[in-house]
Formats: structure tokens, sequence, C-alpha cells
């Protein structure tokens, strides 16, 4: 399973992707940030939700020079069912990748071996491919595209910040915290 500062692994998949069925691999996010988001199934009840929310989201993400893939177990052609009759999923722009196999879900720990679904998991990765932000959690509820962002827009800065971190619920335009031995019991 994918820890935290950990490089991600390579592999090629399939997706859905503007009305076209493409090979994709993760090395060809290096660059640029890359937010994958895994769901247990396509034609489900929350996940319809989060994507069209994601999709309403997604030129902020790019915006901050990030790539958007959303992950199932699904394969491109029930994706691209889902996408021709789902009124929340017609409009989505980035790829909808088919992880079949539960290879990917398995390597970021999110596959429910007795199920052959994922859990929901979001995760951010730098330009570097290196891990910052997992969480995972149960498929009952719904994850809140926003806060995936606003972690997103934390990250950036803290890569692109001069030493700075970014303290709880920080938004752009928040003050930052410079760690050092001064703040010790002072905040």
């Amino acid at each position: 399973m994918m820890q935290i500062g950990q490089t991600i692994t390579d592999g090629t998949y399939q997706a859905f992707h503007k009305e076209q069925i493409r090979s994709l691999t993760l090395s060809e996010c290096r660059g640029k940030w890359l937010v994958l988001v895994f769901y247990p199934g396509d034609f489900t009840f929350i996940y319809p939700t989060e994507l069209q929310e994601l999709g309403e989201l997604y030129t902020e993400f790019q915006k901050l020079g990030a790539e958007v893939l959303s992950v199932s177990t699904d394969s491109v052609f029930v994706h691209k069912a889902w996408h021709d009759t789902s009124p929340a999923i017609k409009n989505i722009q980035f790829p909808m990748v088919a992880d079949t196999t539960g290879r990917l879900s398995r390597e970021f720990g999110t596959y429910l071996e007795d199920e052959g679904v994922s859990l929901r998991g979001s995760f951010l990765i730098d330009p570097d491919g290196v891990l910052k932000v997992g969480e995972i959690h149960d498929n009952s509820i719904g994850r809140n595209g926003r806060e995936l962002l606003r972690k997103l827009q934390a990250a950036v800065h803290v890569r692109e910040g001069k030493g700075e971190v970014c303290p709880a619920s920080w938004s752009p335009g928040d003050k930052t915290l410079k760690p050092g031995l001064d703040l010790v019991g002072k905040i």
C-alpha cells in the first residue's frame, strides 16, 4: 500500500475520456499534480454526486496544474455507458480509469477483496510523483470535492512556499505558519 512520501509506481490503464477509450499511464501526469479519486462503481448512488461536483470544479483543479482521474473497477465500456446515460456524468471532462483487475486500487489500499470493488479514496500526488495526501473512507459517506480542492491549494502553496506550512482549515489568502522554536507554546 502506498504511504505518504513514497513515489507512486507507473502503470498503464484503460480510460474513457472525451468520447474515446485510450491507454493512460500515470507517468504521463508527471510534471503536474495528480488527483486520484477511487470509488466502488458506476451506476451507484453517491458517486454521481461526487463526480458531478468534481466535474464542476475541474477547471479549478486544472488552474493549479492538476489532472483528475476517477478510478473504479468497472470497465471502460461501463464508464462509457454511464457517461452516455447519466445527466450528472455527461459533462465530465477528466479521464475515467478502468481498474478491472483491482491492481491500482490494491496499490493505494482501497480494494475490498471480498467485494471486488474499491472504497472511496482520494489521493494527491505532487509533480514529482510523490504521494502527499491520502484519505480512505467507507463507501456510504460521500467526499467533499471542495475540501479536496482546498487540500490541493494548500499542497501547492507549501511546495511553492518559503518554508511555510498551512494551519487547520487554511484557504488561499489566509495566514500561514513558519515552523520554528519561536512558535513553540505560542499557538
